[in-house]
């Protein structure tokens, strides 16, 4: 069973890319970020397409900002918008989480809140969005959490850690938070597989970033033991953030049970003059509706 997540930012523009990697990579199951649609307008824009390719839907959405989809070939069974006592930011929830079960395992597509600034009232939200999405899985061995989780897990998974310091996705806080998800028994299958390797998932759309592989690696599976222990390869599919129109987040995409294109990565293909590391500020992730 192939799992790819993709935060795909405005699924609409992306349908030129979206439906043909689908043809190339032959996911079973599919996690995507920031659709920027609402329910009926996903179905609308993209459901003929994905029924054609034998895809179940599920989609929690609101318009224009956040939405979170789950495609699957392998089944689409007990569909649960959010997750337990999800908390409200400015007095709504959100369309950030959707999970159901697909193939036997329960997968989630999660788009964790930017927080913006430490210590701002976005920033507290991300930390009890993520403690409560921890304390309402029910059985993290069958679980796989997919998704734009906007947190770089090690200084490794940003290019130049000192331009960090302040911000967001770094912070102890953070990063405290994730390893809480962790010690649910959650594996971060793509750092297991690639331990040491340079290898990241967003890169910013300005000032070349891409080309010189100046990115950070936010997009994350954390699989439970019995999806992890089937996982045979773990990658970032970097050609799908080659190109015309791309999004600035690449497919992260692991492999249980088989691999049909073999023990790859980290990232496919790799860059071909990476700049090195440190000596330039990084754009942070762009956070005007997150």
């Amino acid at each position: 069973m192939r799992v790819a997540t993709w935060n795909v930012n405005s699924v609409k523009q992306r349908i030129p890319r979206l439906l043909p990697w689908l043809d190339q990579r032959q996911p079973d199951v599919v996690c995507l970020q920031e659709t920027k649609l609402s329910d009926d307008a996903f179905h609308d824009v993209l459901g003929a397409d994905l029924a054609e390719r034998g895809y179940e839907i599920a989609h929690n959405g609101q318009g224009q900002w956040n939405g979170v989809a789950l495609l699957s070939r392998v089944g689409l069974d007990d569909v649960q918008h959010g997750f337990a006592d999800v908390p409200e930011y400015d007095g709504k929830v959100e369309a950030r989480a959707v999970s159901a079960v697909c193939g036997g395992v329960r997968v989630y597509s999660l788009y964790v809140p930017n927080g913006r600034e430490p210590d701002s009232p976005h920033y507290i939200y991300k930390l009890d969005w993520l403690a409560k999405l921890g304390a309402s899985i029910a059985d993290p061995a069958s679980t796989m959490l997919c998704g734009d989780i906007n947190i770089a897990p090690t200084d490794a998974d940003v290019y130049d850690p000192a331009s960090f310091d302040g911000h967001t996705h770094v912070t102890a806080p953070e990063r405290d938070a994730l390893a809480a998800l962790e010690a649910l028994g959650l594996t971060d299958v793509v750092r297991r597989r690639w331990p040491g390797e340079r290898v990241y998932s967003y890169w910013d759309y300005r000032a070349g970033m891409f080309h010189k592989d100046l990115g950070m690696r936010i997009d994350l599976i954390l699989a439970g033991s019995d999806p992890a222990e089937r996982t045979k390869a773990a990658w970032v599919d970097r050609l799908a953030r080659k190109g015309t129109k791309p999004s600035d987040h690449a497919p992260v995409i692991a492999d249980l049970d088989t691999a049909p294109d073999g023990d790859v990565g980290p990232m496919v293909p790799p860059p071909s003059n990476p700049a090195k590391r440190g000596g330039k500020k990084v754009p942070l992730p762009q956070s005007q509706d997150k």
